[in-house]
């Protein structure tokens, strides 16, 4: 057993970023399919760490940085979220909504479809549909106790986290090319793959070099540090109310009102370019963190059926995006980038559908659009519909006979 503590664990997310980028310059595959970076050195590190288990060596991270970092993340897109912008989308993010419910929706058909063909429990089709896939590992957790509990239904809770991994690792996967094959139908705006636009915006493009002051730094880190402290207490106060929420979400809201607020009162005016430098390293050592501790195991361990039912979900999702979400976003090149996100959270989560994202923009261009809609709906609207669904789906008749 090698356990790394936060020190080591740091040092471990920051080679594993590193090598994501060797990989995708170097691999022509990774760098044609826009592979995110960390989902590509992560991949790689837990597919090595696998292959130690087989010797009977097992690393163990200290992941304790994992949760601030997200948080950290969802500060910065809370604070980069300006509401005058916001109402221009309004219509944009209603309509990706409808789309996003609908997913949600065949996810949880097909799910318990599957399951019921392959003689399993429906309950386990709701835990391969929008609970994990959808809802992560957070979602997962959550339904599987209850599941365990009220439905006596045998390792929900370990099903639900393997699955939960499957989705995560998919999502990263599938983005990319999904995102690519549509590009080929469009015309991306004023920019091909080798000519990029020369003013990158906020999180489109986090590779551009983006000029900073110390003092600026430390303004912008105690804003995000604000939005944690408060949104975490948000968090507490309306945790085991009608209004409870995840904390990110809290965090996120606090974000935006407190970059909205000081605008409004003319205190202090964000500075974009500097948060979205913030939230990308958040991003990047989250996701490297978050891949690099997988346990591959777990899905080795997943049997066969269920092994069908979340490989037959990805495909769905690729479709989804190629045919509904491509389609109803107008067809153009914003809506292959928010195709390629919708991938992301679809099957894992928000921070997964901003690196799809990103690996599109780097190397196509910006889409504004998308990461106005993608984060809004990834992080305030996709929780509070995904319960709304999988409660319907429980009031169907065979559930009601469990």
């Amino acid at each position: 057993m090698i356990e790394l503590d936060f020190y080591g664990t740091l040092v471990a997310a920051s080679l594993v970023l590193l090598l994501g980028r060797g990989l995708v310059a170097r691999v022509g595959f990774l760098r044609s399919y826009n592979i995110p970076e960390p989902v590509a050195g992560g991949l790689v590190v837990a597919v090595l760490l696998l292959i130690l288990r087989t010797f009977d060596i097992e690393v163990r991270f200290d992941t304790s940085l994992q949760t601030p970092l997200m948080l950290a993340f969802f500060a910065t897109i809370g604070l980069s979220a300006d509401l005058a912008s916001l109402k221009k989308g309004g219509r944009i993010v209603g309509i990706f909504l409808l789309a996003v419910i609908g997913l949600l929706v065949v996810q949880n058909a097909m799910g318990i479809g599957l399951a019921t063909l392959l003689g399993l429990d429906p309950l386990m089709g709701l835990l391969t549909g929008s609970i994990t896939l959808a809802g992560g590992h957070g979602t997962g957790a959550a339904w599987g106790a209850v599941f365990s509990e009220k439905y006596g239904l045998a390792s929900a809770s370990e099903l639900a986290l393997a699955s939960a991994t499957f989705g995560l690792v998919l999502g990263g996967l599938i983005g990319g090319p999904v995102a690519r094959l549509l590009i080929k139908r469009v015309q991306v705006p004023g920019c091909s793959p080798q000519q990029a636009p020369r003013l990158p915006r906020g999180f489109e493009q986090p590779n551009k070099e983006r000029s900073i002051t110390p003092f600026s730094f430390v303004e912008t880190l105690a804003l995000i540090a604000v939005s944690l402290l408060v949104g975490n207490l948000l968090n507490g106060l309306l945790h085991g109310t009608a209004f409870e929420l995840p904390t990110f979400v809290c965090v996120l809201f606090v974000g935006v009102v407190l970059r909205n607020s000081l605008s409004a009162l003319g205190l202090y005016q964000v500075f974009e370019r500097e948060v979205s430098v913030l939230g990308n390293v958040s991003l990047s050592l989250f996701l490297a963190i978050a891949l690099m501790s997988l346990k591959l195991w777990d899905l080795a361990a997943l049997a066969l059926p269920i092994f069908i039912i979340l490989a037959v979900q990805a495909l769905v999702m690729a479709l989804f995006a190629i045919f509904v979400t491509f389609r109803v976003m107008g067809s153009n090149y914003d809506a292959a980038v928010l195709a390629a996100g919708h991938c992301g959270f679809g099957l894992g989560a928000t921070p997964t559908a901003i690196a799809n994202m990103q690996a599109v923009t780097q190397r196509y261009g910006p889409s504004q659009i998308a990461f106005l809609v993608v984060p809004m709906v990834g992080a305030f609207f996709i929780d509070i519909v995904n319960v709304i669904v999988i409660k319907l789906y429980l009031t169907l008749p065979f559930f009601a006979a469990v």
